[in-house]
């Protein structure tokens, strides 16, 4: 039960960070909160918990020489699927802070980014890395000096 309750936690608690880099990008308390690494520090320790309360002779041996059926039967462990999960909610909140912040300091819209981030990690960080290339590529293009395009005037 404490396994349980523990998962239900740790995904309310990401869902604040979310909301503000979301919703609310631009707001000074957004930026103050974002700066911080104690989110992913409380995380990281809900992770070390669970990773070792799961660790088991058998598990270590299917980690120490993965094959996709040992993962697959250590993952059917609700200890092990809840530290699996705390896992991704640290990083994909991780990467969603950096695309936060890349959004931030060079201008970069970012909500489209967050959001899949949010629910696919790694088709969030894709598209940021695209919206990032996109936006580089069309605010890097110089406009056309009308002096050296037009006709010359005799």
């Amino acid at each position: 039960m404490v396994i349980i309750q523990l998962f239900n936690i740790a995904n309310i608690f990401v869902l604040p960070f979310w909301i503000l880099m979301i919703l609310l990008p631009n707001w000074g308390i957004t930026r103050r909160v974002m700066e911080s690494y104690l989110p992913f520090v409380a995380l990281a320790a809900l992770y070390i918990y669970l990773f070792i309360n799961s660790i088991t002779p058998e598990s270590a041996q299917a980690l120490s020489n993965p094959q996709l059926a040992d993962i697959a039967r250590f993952f059917s462990d609700e200890t092990v699927a809840a530290t699996g999960w705390i896992h991704y909610l640290v990083f994909d909140l991780f990467v969603g802070r950096w695309i936060y912040w890349q959004g931030q300091q060079a201008g970069i819209w970012t909500i489209h980014s967050l959001v899949l981030c949010l629910f696919a990690g790694p088709i969030g960080l894709l598209s940021h890395i695209i919206t990032a290339w996109v936006t580089k590529k069309s605010t890097s293009d110089t406009p056309l000096d009308p002096e050296t395009t037009s006709p010359s005037q005799t």
